[in-house]
């Protein structure tokens, strides 16, 4: 992709899954990726893996519900790496599926503090030095859930909904600083958290099978399935796109 060769990039949620995916793209692209997770022996294997294929990353054990802690650790990511940020990914994201009406206010505010303020945080902490550089790409990891609904994931789905329209709208605000803003929608992805949500065994199964019947293209996604689009909307190849949502499900939803 053009541009991204010597670029600075954050990606968060980056020890397992989608995450790790994007950072080992990126990292391919010749971009210097911070990893921030809050795990961080997950960031340091992720780390591991890109500099055993030439590339170069800093692992950054990173809570994103506190926003303190993403402003300590976005600066010392960039004193570190030598360079402010140019793109950051806000990628993290958890849920646990269950009926609306079985969960309480501990659950909701977890789902929204990890969901919806982990990417206001890490905006706001590192869209100050995009701003005043009057450059940078934002790339927010939504889920179709936030388009068109999830059952068992209500609260989730409406902080992905959030997530969308705060793109939309920070765009409008940062397009004159040469900021773009624009978010990626995945369906269901065979990750760790896709374990999580369907189980395992046989029901488990039995559920990973009625998605793969909803799905044209015949199969769930893969973490790979969405880096190579990523790339693209960090690189200067879509400098004119901005605000701009886009599903990657195979086709499980259509959008016009």
């Amino acid at each position: 992709m053009r541009g991204l060769k010597g670029k600075i990039a954050i990606v968060t949620g980056a020890g397992s899954g989608i995450g790790k995916a994007i950072a080992l793209r990126l990292a391919s692209e010749g971009v210097s990726v911070g990893v921030f997770d809050i795990r961080g022996d997950a960031a340091s294997e992720t780390v591991t893996a890109i500099k055993a294929a030439g590339g170069r990353a800093v692992a950054v054990t990173c809570d994103i519900t506190d926003y303190s802690a993403v402003v300590a650790s976005v600066a010392q990511f960039e004193q570190d790496i030598g360079s402010g940020c140019d793109i950051l990914v806000n990628n993290a994201g958890w849920d646990t599926p269950m009926p609306f009406l079985k969960t309480d206010e501990a659950f909701w505010k977890k789902v929204v503090a990890i969901n919806y303020f982990g990417p206001l945080h890490m905006t706001h902490a590192v869209g100050q030095g995009m701003s005043a550089r009057k450059a940078g790409r934002i790339i927010n990891i939504a889920s179709d859930a936030g388009r068109v609904g999830s059952s068992g994931e209500v609260v989730y789905s409406g902080c992905k909904g959030a997530t969308i329209a705060f793109g939309k709208a920070l765009a409008r605000e940062v397009a004159r600083n040469n900021i773009t803003i624009n978010t990626v929608c995945p369906g269901p992805t065979d990750t760790p958290a896709m374990d999580a949500f369907v189980g395992t065994g046989e029901q488990g199964q039995k559920i990973r099978d009625a998605m793969v019947r909803g799905v044209p293209l015949g199969r769930i996604g893969q973490p790979d399935d969405y880096p190579g689009l990523v790339a693209f909307l960090a690189s200067d190849d879509a400098a004119f796109m901005t605000g701009q949502t886009i599903s990657v499900s195979g086709g499980l939803s259509m959008h016009g």
